[in-house]
């Protein structure tokens, strides 16, 4: 604080004598400065209090400062709008392309069977709690398409098109085609007939209970979707959850099964094993037409014809 200082004189006698007044020294009187904020706190009403500025509060203190302002406007990277731009449309283009690979499967490359026109045969089971389900019906209108079944659960593998041969004839590929059928890594849906009628008593889930009751196989059991398939007589199965990695071959049996977890897929049964035999062995018949043929020759002596037979082989499809 500054101090003020007034010097003031006293008036009297001079200590030494009468008459001879001595002119006495200043005195010095400190007055204060104004009483600035001694009644009230000017600081108290303000909305920002003082604190100490760090290095960290500084840094606080710009990066406040800048946002949404003309500096912040100005710092603002020039590319920003431009990366957005990018990221939207490689989203975009990604959606699409899956699309088209879904709507337009690989094309079989070239030397991979089964190829376009082929005949293979694989015998089918389908069970549920440890029980064989009925054959799945047979339509002859699904012929057109390249896989079908017969009778018994015997399927044919005839690929029409790339979509059902080479690399992509498989099992989750007969399910696409037969109407109905749903088989997954966790559901299995059979149907009640070749239009693809739903059969509520035959669609299973993961995590499902096998049903309970008189003649019923592990009551009350937890069930989930497998798939078992033997590539030969005599083999062990291979077991997967996975439909799509079993790969159509000449003669292959596959079960399709749900069951608890510590319960195996059984076999086809010997009468599917039969008719399977019995179709990929059957020779295919053949009808024999006979077109006649005139030939006409002249001589002198009149006009003979000749008649020649010629064949037409038909095959059975």
């Amino acid at each position: 604080m500054r101090y003020g200082y007034i010097a003031t004189t006293a008036r009297g006698r001079s200590p030494i004598g009468r008459g001879k007044a001595l002119k006495p020294p200043p005195v010095r009187v400190r007055v204060p400065p104004p009483l600035r904020g001694a009644f009230f706190d000017v600081s108290f009403f303000s909305s920002v209090a003082p604190v100490a500025k760090s290095a960290t509060g500084r840094w606080v203190s710009r990066v406040g400062a800048s946002g949404g302002g003309k500096a912040y406007k100005k710092t603002r990277p020039g590319n920003f709008y431009g990366a957005l731009a990018v990221i939207v449309v490689l989203g975009l283009v990604a959606t699409v392309f899956a699309r088209y690979e879904y709507q337009h499967p690989t094309k079989n490359p070239a030397g991979v069977a089964p190829k376009i026109g082929a005949n293979w045969y694989a015998a089918l089971s389908i069970q549920a709690c440890g029980k064989y389900l009925p054959y799945l019906s047979t339509d002859t209108s699904l012929k057109a398409q390249g896989m079908y079944a017969l009778p018994a659960d015997v399927l044919r593998i005839s690929p029409v098109s790339a979509a059902d041969s080479g690399n992509n004839a498989t099992l989750a590929q007969f399910g696409n085609e037969y109407p109905g059928l749903v088989i997954s890594t966790s559901q299995l849906n059979v149907p009640k007939d070749a239009l693809g009628t739903a059969n509520p008593k035959t669609d299973f889930t993961n995590g499902q209970a096998c049903p309970s009751g008189k003649g019923t196989l592990y009551p009350g059991q937890t069930g989930k979707v497998e798939y078992a398939y033997w590539t030969a007589f005599g083999k062990k199965p291979i077991i997967t959850s996975n439909p799509a990695s079993i790969k159509f071959s000449p003669d292959i049996r596959i079960s399709i099964a749900f069951d608890p977890a510590n319960v195996k897929p059984k076999p086809p049964t010997g009468a599917t094993n039969n008719a399977l035999l019995a179709d990929s062995t059957t020779v295919t018949p053949t009808t024999t037409v006979t077109t006649p043929v005139v030939t006409t020759t002249t001589v002198k002596s009149g006009t003979t014809t000749t008649t020649t037979p010629s064949t037409t082989t038909t095959s059975k499809g």
